[in-house]
């Protein structure tokens, strides 16, 4: 039998898989930003980072990436999703694309994505621990209540027992991820 005669077959490239990840990691970076504008909690979890903090959320081998961190000001900002020379202080990979469909498609939170060894953290692990609680929150701003509780660990008391500040809280995130205010 000839094996030379049978070409390698690649792999496919998930084009809407990437695209999908890709409008998800805009959409978590703009809300990371309008929510640190708008929760005093997060504010207060971001003024805990260092002055140079930045994060790097990206999917393994090459996927999309997001930016996230703190500007000159001290305010968090979303820097996109090309890194400009500044080498992030904390990097969250997650491993491939799937993994990645698994935890922006809310069937897994980022806690069990990391303790089943889908997310790898490079840098401190309080800051990674910041990150995540950070998301856990945007997550609970953006999604529903139903699609909330499988995405984060714990559903946050504030979101239970005050209807005024979930919902205002709600249309402020979302008014400033995507109109820009």
């Amino acid at each position: 039998m000839d094996y030379n005669r049978y070409p390698e077959i690649q792999a496919g490239g998930k084009p809407f898989k990437k695209m999908y990840i890709a409008i998800m990691l805009w959409v978590v970076g703009r809300a990371m930003q309008a929510a640190a504008r708008t929760d005093r909690e997060l504010k207060e979890e971001f003024a805990a980072l260092r002055d140079d903090f930045l994060l790097k959320l990206w999917v393994l081998p090459g996927g999309p990436a997001m930016l996230v961190g703190k500007d000159q000001k001290g305010r968090v900002k979303y820097f996109g999703w090309k890194e400009s020379g500044e080498k992030p202080t904390l990097t969250m990979s997650v491993k491939n694309i799937e993994a990645a469909m698994l935890m922006f498609t809310f069937q897994e939170s980022t806690t069990i994505a990391t303790a089943r060894e889908r997310l790898v953290v490079d840098g401190d692990l309080p800051d990674a621990c910041a990150v995540v609680r950070v998301l856990n929150t945007v997550e609970t701003y953006l999604l529903p209540k139903v699609i909330a509780k499988l995405a984060v660990k714990r559903y946050p008391k504030w979101s239970q027992m005050n209807p005024f500040k979930k919902h205002l809280g709600r249309i402020a995130v979302y008014a400033r991820t995507f109109i820009g205010v």
